[in-house]
């Protein structure tokens, strides 16, 4: 036993010293009124961060921001990537080239995405509108109410690849005997799809919009690199948010508390997914 405590001492001294330290320490400056600018007038405050951001507009317009960012791009992740997913199964040739060819874009950093979307959809420069204007067409991927579902398709073009991935595993995994079962009692594409395919691939489906969901509400590349949480707050995400308020107004102590509160947001919809994962597992 002491060798085996021994063997794990560094891989816990790492966690501690990378996560655990700062998780704390965080947790220490969300209970005070810390500020960059007036480090010497720090007072300890309890819990008046957590209460003030009840009555904090930004923050839950910032919420509802990356809510309806996640739901637009998760949701169009999902049913483009399953409808590539099936039809990847059915391939035959040059079937390695096609996968990698569509995985591509899950492997260019967010940052580098969000600024090729940016010349690629400018307004003045960009060959999308340059197109547009020559079909006599207009529209303006970031102006008010379209800004933050223009950064939902972009990354719906990055990320659905990974959705691919996901759902592609879970279909080649698949037992064959169901669906033998269903051609031989004549039963329709699509019924075979609804009553056999996605029953089969719940957990797969479950696992993959949790992972996807958890990471889309995590978005800031694309708005640092694009809109800056403009026009006006249309696409000012709760990570942008944070972001603002710790880095470019100081106020570490607020936008520790900020951090805290979508932490156990996150927690809270984790723990209840993997509830019903279970639930269905015994099923």
């Amino acid at each position: 036993m002491a060798f085996r405590y021994r063997m794990l001492a560094p891989l816990v001294a790492l966690f501690v010293a990378v996560v655990g330290y700062p998780m704390v320490y965080s947790f220490w400056l969300s209970l005070t009124n810390y500020r960059i600018t007036r480090t010497g007038q720090t007072k300890f405050v309890g819990l008046a961060q957590y209460q003030a951001l009840l009555s904090n507009d930004s923050f839950w317009s910032a919420l509802m921001v990356t809510a309806t960012f996640m739901v637009t791009a998760v949701g169009l992740e999902l049913v483009i990537g399953l409808g590539l997913a099936m039809a990847l199964r059915r391939q035959k040739r040059v079937r390695d080239f096609t996968r990698s060819f569509l995985l591509s874009p899950m492997f260019v950093t967010p940052i580098a995405v969000g600024l090729m979307f940016r010349f690629l959809l400018n307004p003045q420069l960009g060959p999308l509108n340059l197109l547009l204007e020559k079909l006599h067409l207009s529209y303006d991927y970031f102006g008010p109410g379209t800004a933050l579902f223009t950064l939902a398709f972009i990354d719906v073009w990055q990320w659905t690849p990974f959705m691919v991935l996901m759902l592609l595993a879970g279909l080649e995994s698949l037992p064959r005997a169901p669906f033998e079962a269903a051609r031989v009692d004549g039963a329709s594409a699509w019924l075979t799809f609804r009553s056999i395919t996605i029953p089969l691939l719940s957990g797969v489906l479950v696992v993959a919009v949790l992972l996807r969901g958890l990471d889309a509400m995590r978005v800031f590349e694309y708005v640092y690199a694009i809109t800056r949480g403009g026009p006006g707050t249309d696409t000012q995400t709760i990570q942008y948010l944070i972001y603002q308020t710790g880095i470019q107004f100081f106020r570490l102590g607020q936008a520790s508390a900020m951090a805290y509160v979508v932490l156990i947001i996150v927690l809270a919809i984790v723990i209840v997914l993997f509830r019903r994962m279970v639930k269905e597992a015994r099923r």
